[in-house]
């Protein structure tokens, strides 16, 4: 439910944004730049905060997070100025920067080795059913006032804290200092997953964050069609993220990572010519989602692949590297509308070529593997009987 709240606060904005930009009395670029300020906090704040919470038990540091994520929601919904929305945006990162790695780490704690792939997939699950439902239904609920739908995501936030709460078992992970966090992108394999984490959501999130605009042809402006397309694209998501934790399991990663992307890359070209009437627009959606919901899980399954130990670092890196791709991705499709003056379809033209590179940055990494090796020290080791529990 945690990373389900961060997901559809991440997700939803993208929907809301013509409201937003009516409302706040700017562009719809400039709301745009709501994306990019979140998705860049995140991604800057979350390796400092989570070298200064983990000295924490993750349910300390989830209920912490969690805190501040419902305060920024709370400040956002109440902000009537473009500068306040932004400001509580800054604030809403910072809690969901720890949540998506706290969370993945302890799943990857408590889990068998040989259900570690489903593990993971089903706490990131969070995220991709926020696609599925959170996206469309905020979207929905949006329609009458956006701030309706940042007061449901500030409450589900405070249901996740409740639950965490009452529901996790105190799990006690290796701590590990900003350098330490910083450290493995000294090594070269690792920097190379990260940089291919990065570049596909620069090119998911270049033609997603004006997804609203970039499908007016399929729903003429009506907020049902819109809702309609959204959910399909969320349920591709999510069929996506659950074929993925089983696929990592029984296959190599890497090569469950290459039909990903090159689907996407396809789809991506196909999207001017897709989204001028509903039905293939329809279609195109669910196909996209499902690439869209591949890609996490098996990058997490392989940096945890190098160091085992390392694991809470690695992913807290790789959230880092996920949400850096979504602010430049965000950026360089209000930048690609503003100087070339492109419609927004025609920004899916952009974002496969960039899915193009991911793929051939991907495929490099393929042919100079690394053996696993820690990148911080091993810990002496974990509670046995809370990590089982």
């Amino acid at each position: 439910m945690a990373t389900f709240a961060v997901g559809t606060d991440g997700y939803v904005i993208a929907g809301l944004l013509p409201a937003i930009a009516a409302d706040l009395g700017v562009s719809t670029p400039a709301a745009g730049q709501l994306v990019t300020v979140f998705a860049l906090t995140l991604a800057l704040s979350a390796p400092v905060m989570g070298a200064l919470t983990s000295s924490l038990d993750r349910r300390s540091a989830l209920l912490i997070a969690l805190a501040v994520f419902v305060i920024g929601n709370a400040v956002t919904a109440l902000g009537t100025t473009y500068e306040v929305v932004m400001a509580a945006r800054v604030v809403t990162a910072v809690g969901a920067g720890i949540i998506t790695a706290a969370a993945s780490s302890t799943a990857a704690a408590i889990a068998p080795p040989e259900r570690r792939g489903r593990a993971l997939a089903f706490v990131l699950g969070g995220l991709t059913s926020a696609t599925a439902l959170g996206l469309p239904l905020g979207t929905l609920i949006g329609r009458a006032d956006w701030h309706v739908t940042l007061w449901a995501v500030a409450g589900i936030g405070l249901l996740a804290a409740i639950g965490i709460a009452v529901g996790l078992p105190r799990v006690t992970l290796p701590a590990a200092s900003l350098p330490d966090r910083l450290r493995p992108l000294r090594q070269g394999h690792v920097l190379a997953l990260l940089a291919v984490t990065s570049l596909a959501f620069l090119g998911t999130y270049t033609l997603y964050t004006y997804i609203v605009p970039a499908l007016w042809d399929a729903t003429g402006g009506n907020e049902s069609l819109l809702t309609l397309v959204l959910l399909a694209w969320g349920v591709g998501t999510l069929a996506g993220n659950v074929t993925a934790g089983r696929l990592v399991d029984r296959h190599d990663s890497a090569r469950v990572l290459t039909g990903a992307l090159a689907l996407a890359t396809l789809a991506l070209a196909l999207s001017p010519l897709a989204t001028r009437a509903l039905a293939p627009t329809l279609i195109w959606a669910a196909v996209w989602g499902v690439t869209i919901g591949v890609i996490v899980v098996p990058q997490q399954h392989r940096l945890i692949a190098l160091g085992p130990a390392a694991a809470p670092v690695l992913l807290g890196l790789n959230s880092s590297a996920l949400y850096v791709g979504v602010a430049l991705g965000g950026g360089l499709g209000g930048l690609a509308q503003e100087w070339f003056g492109l419609a927004p379809a025609e920004l899916g033209l952009i974002a496969a070529g960039v899915t193009a590179l991911t793929l051939l940055r991907h495929l490099r990494t393929t042919r100079h593997p690394a053996a696993p090796a820690p990148v911080v020290p091993a810990p002496a080791s974990a509670r046995p009987e809370e990590s089982r529990a």
